[in-house]
């Protein structure tokens, strides 16, 4: 009868802890169950009237049942100091530099996005995604790409040397990626190479001594200047809109021969350059090793040329700038 009794009062225990959320009913709480007054003290009163066998018993769930009430009542206790020191933080210390709750996760930088889409366009064609050092070799960057000592691109005024035998640079363009790839694989090679590339130039809407370029490399048996064409063809269609148009004009790059310029036609009309391009000079191939009579071809595009192009934008520093203003927009 008696067990019956104690579970019952702890029952209406639960029921008036749910009710209290200071400390002062909280110490009311454990005095009115606990207390000298209160039930439970009363009945471990009446233990001594009981059976050697029944004060064990019971004895045992007097003590079972305090210590519950007495455990329930502390965590309480401690939820209530936490909630308090919460709110008290949310209601106080505000931050008023950042909103943390503004967005939640990370995005893309839209130079990463768009190097991202482009090397998923190439890769839906079957090109694979190289990379390599960003401090390179002159020989990977200038020697094994055809450009000979009086290249004007070798001057200490347009490339960052890393020593004074200007042996070791950092890398002007991630064509050292393809030279490196070949010396490493075999044809057929379909790759592109994404990366950061480092020039001697002063900062203009247009320019930086720091960038980002994505080039690519094609080598296989009878490829041809119209498979290159073909290829960027589909590129820039993929990239910009299946309205928009090529042209293919002369130029001149140590490493290819021939080489081309790539324009689109824009909105207003004007044709504007957007990537270099040729086939891989024999000498290259032979720097590498492979056999004579190799074929391939070679393409590299400004990946901050694309990003200013697709969305407008009218300096190439805002990438740069870290101003929220213009990240958002992305």
């Amino acid at each position: 009868m008696a067990e019956i009794n104690l579970d019952k009062i702890y029952a209406s225990f639960l029921l008036a802890l749910e009710e209290s959320h200071d400390s002062e009913s909280l110490s009311d709480l454990q005095k009115e169950y606990l207390g000298k007054n209160s039930v439970i003290s009363e009945e471990r009163k009446n233990i001594s009237n009981l059976s050697d066998l029944d004060k064990k018993k019971f004895g045992k769930t007097i003590k079972d049942i305090s210590e519950k009430i007495n455990r329930d009542i502390e965590n309480k206790k401690i939820a209530i100091k936490r909630d308090t020191y919460e709110n008290k933080e949310n209601s106080e210390n505000v931050d008023i530099s950042i909103d943390w709750l503004e967005n939640t996760g990370t995005k893309e930088h839209v130079i990463s996005s768009v190097m991202s889409e482009v090397a998923q366009i190439f890769s839906s064609i079957g090109y694979t995604v190289a990379h390599g050092p960003e401090a390179e070799t002159s020989w990977h960057n200038f020697d094994a790409l055809n450009t000979p000592v009086w290249h004007p691109a070798r001057y200490e005024s347009d490339t960052l040397y890393i020593d004074k035998k200007l042996d070791n640079l950092l890398r002007t363009q991630t064509s050292t990626v393809q030279v490196r790839h070949m010396q490493e694989n075999k044809p057929p090679i379909y790759i592109v190479s994404p990366g950061r590339v480092y020039r001697s130039d002063q900062l203009d809407s247009t320019h930086s001594p720091v960038f980002h370029q994505i080039e690519g490399l094609a080598v296989d048996d009878a490829i041809t200047f119209t498979d290159l064409k073909g290829t960027l063809e589909f590129f820039v269609k993929e990239f910009f809109g299946s309205n928009v148009k090529t042209k293919f004009i002369p130029h001149f790059f140590p490493f290819t021969e021939p080489s081309a310029e790539v324009l689109v036609s824009w909105k207003d009309g004007d044709w504007l350059e957007i990537l270099g391009c040729g086939m891989v000079d024999p000498n290259v191939f032979e720097n590498v090793g492979f056999k004579k009579g190799t074929q391939g071809f070679a393409f590299g595009v400004g990946v901050e040329r694309l990003a200013m192009l697709r969305h407008n934008i009218d300096h190439i520093k805002n990438f740069y700038d870290n101003d929220l203003r213009f990240l958002r927009q992305f």
